[in-house]
């Protein structure tokens, strides 16, 4: 695909948020590559940047077995997020900003110095961690019905939309990421729960593969941003009136409300 068809597709990409859902881009488009969808990703985000807006943070998709069998893959994907990606708890989201919004339970990471990848380890992703938050990530996708692979999701920036963060930052030596464990609620009744263990092993290990990946691409994951590893269970839908909490032992909880 040449740059002329990569930025046709981004339009489409981005005309979806007042046209509404687009077709799977693997079915449209056949020869579609990975290098294709990122670089679709990629001339997305330099359109919303040239609007102003800014770059907050990134997010690691598809961490899950399950969902890497589902999809047919054996690694994540990532996408950006935006500063007006951002929701203070309990105050109302409006759900027409969205097409087809969900909300997934996460344990979001706060640097406090950059990661410069390849090459980041363990250690390094550690030490450059600030602290961690209970999130709610709401999830979005421009293609229809939810009919995607590998390839559309990336392109449709990870299927990122918005984020909610606690308000209750825990340092990073005080919780063991692999074991802690949350519950989703959705107005009252549980909708899923799980553990980190769920997202590559540990959270951790989303973060590693997060900063070695963008910096290969000659991305640096920058302080002060936040980067949301990847859920710990299945996302729910979300609708006008619906209240969603995320409850995470040993760091508290969040609520995102929608309206």
């Amino acid at each position: 695909m040449d740059d002329g068809a990569r930025a046709d597709v981004a339009e489409r990409l981005l005309d979806a948020y007042a046209s509404g859902p687009i077709a799977p881009l693997t079915a449209t488009y056949p020869g579609l590559t990975l290098d294709d969808a990122y670089a679709i990703q990629q001339a997305q985000i330099t359109t919303m940047l040239g609007q102003g807006r800014t770059i907050k943070g990134h997010k690691v998709g598809l961490t899950s077995a399950a969902m890497q069998r589902l999809l047919g893959v054996n690694e994540p994907d990532y996408g950006h997020l935006l500063d007006d990606f951002f929701y203070l708890e309990h105050t109302p989201i409006p759900v027409d900003r969205f097409l087809q919004p969900r909300a997934e339970p996460e344990v979001a990471f706060v640097l406090a110095a950059p990661l410069r990848g390849p090459g980041v380890t363990v250690a390094d992703a550690i030490g450059a961690v600030d602290y961690v938050l209970p999130a709610l990530e709401i999830v979005d996708s421009r293609i229809a019905d939810w009919k995607i692979g590998l390839l559309d999701t990336i392109a449709d920036n990870a299927s990122s939309a918005a984020v909610v963060l606690g308000s209750t930052p825990t340092p990073l030596a005080e919780v063991d990421l692999r074991l802690a464990g949350g519950v989703m609620h959705k107005n009252g009744q549980v909708a899923g729960t799980g553990a980190g263990g769920a997202v590559l092993g540990s959270p951790i290990n989303s973060l590693v593969w997060l900063a070695n990946t963008v910096g290969a691409r000659g991305v640096v994951l920058q302080a002060g941003h936040v980067i949301l590893p990847g859920a710990i269970c299945a996302m729910v839908p979300v609708a006008a009136g619906d209240t969603v909490t995320a409850t995470f032992a040993g760091l508290g909880s969040v609520t995102a409300r929608f309206s």
